[in-house]
């Protein structure tokens, strides 16, 4: 993707450090920020034992407390559009670009709403091992939200986890990225680098903060 490498780094919605740990090993000098206390505890576990540095941060995504700190900061795996409010998710990319340093840049790969509609299904299952799983769905296209309510049954005993979570178009998180003063660099169908296209399963943008106001 020619993403400059970076000195400093912040995995934002670090969960338990899948991609924090590995950008750590590579030499980077990573901050995880999670508002999860059980993913932040597995994370310190995991970075002890891969034998790495990694500062842990627990707090909201809309509250970053840092400015101008990041050469580059990652928001990755769809962990953007957790708020009802839309406010609220610009507010995300408002602290984003006050922790970045002036010209760093923010990479952030979400799913792309058009491959969402183009291959929604209702409902599905599926039989992993001896677990029977399935999902139901719904896809409110005015607010352009997605709700999967998940099921799946093990040893004779039902459980249920539900998300809830606001998906978008590249022309869309392009303009909130804009209003955040975030200048968008280039467009990715995933994290691979392929081109962005209708039917990219993935939406990755990289943005940059200019290096003079």
């Amino acid at each position: 993707m020619n993403f400059q490498t970076p000195s400093k780094v912040l995995d934002l919605c670090c969960g338990h450090g899948r991609h924090t740990i590995p950008l750590a090993t590579a030499g980077y000098q990573v901050t995880g920020l999670d508002l999860s206390a059980v993913f932040l505890r597995r994370a310190r576990r995991d970075a002890a034992a891969a034998g790495v540095a990694v500062t842990w941060v627990q707090r909201d995504m809309r509250d970053i407390p840092f400015q101008n700190e990041f050469d580059a900061i990652v928001n990755l795996f769809t962990a953007f559009g957790y708020f009802d409010d839309e406010a609220e998710n610009q507010k995300v990319l408002a602290a984003v670009a006050r922790a970045l340093k002036p010209g760093g840049r923010f990479l952030i790969d979400v799913i792309n709403r058009d491959y969402l509609a183009k291959v929604f299904l209702p409902r599905d299952w599926e039989r992993l091992g001896e677990i029977l799983v399935w999902r139901e769905r719904s896809f409110d296209s005015i607010a352009g939200r997605s709700t999967e309510i998940i099921h799946w049954e093990k040893d004779g005993v039902r459980q249920t986890r539900s998300n809830n979570l606001r998906v978008y178009t590249a022309t869309e998180l392009t303009k909130m990225l804009a209003a955040a003063g975030l200048h968008l660099v280039k467009a990715y169908g995933g994290l691979d680098g392929s081109e962005l296209v209708f039917c990219s399963r993935r939406l990755t943008l990289l943005a940059e903060k200019p290096a003079t106001p």
